[in-house]
Formats: C-alpha cells, structure tokens, sequence
C-alpha cells in the first residue's frame, strides 16, 4: 500500500530550532521576552530549553552580571544547548525534570517555560516546581498552543476537520492546555498579569508540512483507520495545490510570583 511522502521529522533538535527560526515562532518569543522585562543581573530559568534557542538572547538581556540556567531533562537537547552556549560563561545547562527542577527555592527572578507543559505529565506540579523556584516579585512567561484551533484550508473540510481532531485527541498529550493556562497558573498561586493570543500563520506547504506534521500525522490517522486511506492521500495532495493557509491559537501568559 502507498504511504502518504510527507516530509520526515527530523532529530528533535532540529526540528525545535527551525520551528523557533520561522517568521511565526521569531514573533511569539520576541513578544515573550519583551514582555519577561530581563534586567541586567537577573538569574533567568527556561524550563524545557531544548537545543537552547532562547539562551543566547536571555543572555544578552541580563548581561555580564546576570545569568541564565537552562534546564532539560534529554541529554541529546543538553549537548546541542552546550554547544550553542560555550562562548556564554553566564549560561548554566542542567539535566532535569519540570516536576522537579535542578534549582534552589526562591532564587530565580524571571523564567519561561514554552511549549512544554503540552507535554509534561502534571502540569499543575510544573508550575507549582515553577513557583517554588521563583523569588517573590519573579515575573514569569509561559506559551502554548491550543491545538483544537488548528484549521488547513482544504476543499475537502470534513478531512481538515478530522485531521484536527485527530491530532488534539491522539498526538499531544495536552492538546488544549494553551486555554487554560490562566487558569493553571492562578491555581499554582501566580498572579495574572496579561494573556494574549497570537495565531502563527503558515502560506508555505513544505514549512507547515514540517512544522504541523500534516504527512506524517496524516498518514498515522490513516494506518489507525481513523480516516480513510483515500480519502486522507487526496486531502494531503490537495494541500500543495494552489495557494496554502494553515493557521492555530497560541496563548501566552506573564504572571507573577
């Protein structure tokens, strides 16, 4: 049987750090960090740092007397976080978990965790190592996507709209955590200070077939019977036809300790 050629993830380094590079991931993490206000000599935490994309502009924002402590708990994300932070003598990588964070209470004045707590097993006790860890007045950043907003403009909608339905119900483990992040937050003890909503815009095929996993998930979909083989080929060889739009909700919230 023939397969759906969608592209092949690649290592998840990889994918991280090109995703991040997109016109929509460069807009959401400099509002996010304009919104953090990084001082000069603040100790910043990101949470879930990944290959370390956001490292080097904490860095530079809390300067020479600041410093910066990136925190994952995949060895293959801490080599390429040391790798892109070795000429940054501020910047600390440490191995561990979001429920329980390599960091002592009440010493970190500004944190961020994006686009984790999509994934984490308990993201009530995320954010409650989170709280622990900040100091009273630490202003903190947090971003999600809300993955029941996922639209793909296709002739065929009913496709579109199970191709949706399938990825919040079977590829993300919290799926829909970008709409209750407030509410997350304020019951970890956060103060809220400002939600918004941005939505990452997608017009090229071959990016957002990299970025959303419209191949590869379609094709898992159909192997599972949730959509039908023919059916889901057609949608996805229709999507390179013509102009392209694919769009989703991400929610970003700053609170304070």
């Amino acid at each position: 049987m023939s397969s759906i050629p969608g592209v092949p993830r690649p290592d998840q380094a990889s994918y991280m750090l090109r995703a991040a590079a997109g016109e929509a991931g460069r807009a959401y993490k400099q509002q996010l960090l304009d919104l953090l206000d990084l001082r000069e000599g603040q100790t910043v935490l990101d949470v879930g740092c990944g290959p370390g994309t956001d490292l080097p502009a904490l860095a530079e924002r809390v300067g020479d007397s600041g410093t910066v402590i990136g925190v994952d708990h995949d060895p293959a994300m801490l080599a390429r976080a040391r790798e892109r932070t070795n000429d940054l003598p501020r910047v600390e990588i440490r191995e561990g978990d979001a429920h329980a964070l390599p960091v002592e209470p009440g010493t970190v004045d500004r944190a961020k965790i994006d686009r984790v707590l999509m994934h984490v097993a308990e993201p009530a006790d995320a954010l409650a190592q989170l709280r622990r860890a900040a100091r009273p007045g630490a202003r903190i950043g947090l971003a999600e996507p809300d993955w029941d907003t996922l639209i793909v403009d296709a002739e065929d909608l009913e496709t579109s709209r199970a191709f949706t339905r399938y990825t919040t119900a079977e590829m993300v483990r919290h799926a829909t955590i970008g709409r209750s992040l407030a509410r997350f937050a304020a019951q970890a003890g956060f103060r809220i200070e400002a939600v918004l909503a941005t939505t990452p815009v997608f017009r090229d095929f071959h990016e957002a077939d990299h970025t959303l996993g419209l191949g590869r998930n379609m094709q898992k979909a159909v192997d599972e019977g949730r959509i039908d083989r023919d059916r889901g080929h057609r949608w996805f060889a229709g999507l390179s036809q013509g102009p392209f739009y694919a769009s989703f909700t991400l929610v970003s919230v700053i609170c304070s300790r």
